[in-house]
């Protein structure tokens, strides 16, 4: 009972604090200033003009696609002149329903909308006048709460699609819902439950030595500002289950969907990452412009809490692996969240062919670009 009566409470100040964090943030200013970086890193702007900017692909002659949530736009950003920075943001469609996910796939573009996915061949030569859609697959769930779907090719070559839980906390009324699928691209079919019980991953990469699947999952809201954790998984192989909605973090059983279950019976996250930090975007480093101690390393972007009185996340985070294990959890990039507001949010992160690292941030509406600028230390 007074458990109960604490959450209850936690919920009250938790509604209160998302009014304020949003008023506090309406009219920040981009203070690209603000955000520290570790020595020899610096941050810019890639592109300015990229309103609700989520996730991110690169296609073969260096055009950066850009999903959104809201705004329901699909972005083409163009570097013609190859200065590192975009010189022209194309709305290249519009009007789409929750087109989050976005790849990349001999040469053509694949755009995760909530109950489809639509494919744009040869993309690259069309930007000013895009092709007709081809629907990949019309089978996904139709429900649109955690329905902004990642997307992703792996190096199997099937293409992986997150379908998050249609709650905050439930049992899936379903098979594909609180899944990774995958799929085959050209005709979506052979549609497979890759991995079950992933309330809301909204990133995932594929380690570049052992080609293992990495992803981030949200922990539910509501039991609490500290409770559960954000998490960091791995799925070495198809049918593994992640705890939901039984077991979170890998040690807390449900208060409601718990009892009869062991939360030893489902697979631990690699590693817990902050309780409601919101982790999205996750890249293993594979370029060769950051110094060696980065590589093969994993960034997070923490979009941030949305119902904690005391604000947390809105940063980049580095997992480095020891052994092929998480060994470290510490923030790389921070500063969009000042005095307890937050004027910019990062969702999404990107490998460029130089080596530099593309950050997506949907409040602020840009796409970042960080570089490491001090001498080489190898």
């Amino acid at each position: 009972m007074r458990k109960a009566v604490r959450i209850a409470i936690w919920g009250m100040t938790a509604l209160l604090a998302v009014a304020v964090l949003w008023l506090r943030g309406c009219g920040q200013p981009r203070r690209l200033e603000a955000i520290s970086l570790p020595r020899g890193f610096s941050i810019a702007l890639y592109a300015d003009s990229v309103p609700d900017a989520r996730s991110l692909a690169l296609a073969e002659r260096g055009t950066v696609f850009v999903g959104s949530r809201d705004a329901g736009v699909v972005y083409a950003l163009v570097d013609t002149n190859r200065d590192a920075k975009a010189d022209e943001v194309i709305p290249l469609l519009r009007g789409l329903d929750m087109p989050n996910g976005v790849a990349v796939r001999n040469g053509a573009l694949y755009v995760a909308l909530v109950s489809r996915i639509l494919r744009y061949d040869s993309i690259e030569t069309r930007l000013r006048n895009p092709p007709e859609a081809v629907v990949v697959t019309d089978r996904l769930p139709t429900e649109a709460h955690h329905g902004w779907r990642y997307i992703g090719f792996g190096p199997d070559g099937w293409l992986y699609v997150a379908s998050g839980a249609p709650c905050n906390i439930c049992n899936p009324p379903g098979e594909l819902f609180a899944t990774i699928l995958r799929m085959r691209p050209r005709q979506g079919g052979n549609l497979q439950v890759f991995a079950r019980g992933v309330r809301n991953g909204v990133g995932f990469d594929w380690h570049p030595r052992t080609h293992e699947l990495w992803f981030t999952d949200n922990g539910r809201d509501w039991l609490g500002p500290d409770e559960p954790p954000d998490e960091l998984n791995r799925a070495p192989v198809i049918g593994l289950h992640f705890g939901f909605p039984f077991c979170h973090g890998g040690t807390t059983l449900d208060s409601e969907f718990g009892a009869g279950h062991r939360c030893a019976d489902y697979v631990p996250p690699e590693r817990a990452l902050g309780a409601h930090v919101a982790a999205l975007g996750m890249r293993f480093y594979t370029g060769t412009m950051f110094p060696a101690d980065y590589r093969g390393q994993i960034f997070i972007a923490e979009h941030g809490s949305w119902n904690r009185m005391i604000p947390v996340g809105y940063r980049i985070t580095l997992v480095r692996l020891e052994n092929g294990r998480p060994a470290s959890y510490a923030p790389f990039a921070k500063g969009w969240l000042r005095g307890g507001s937050a004027w910019g949010r990062p969702v999404d992160l990107l490998v460029m062919p130089d080596g530099a690292l593309l950050v997506s941030d949907d409040k602020a509406g840009v796409v970042y670009r960080i570089a490491y600028t001090a001498e080489r230390r190898d």
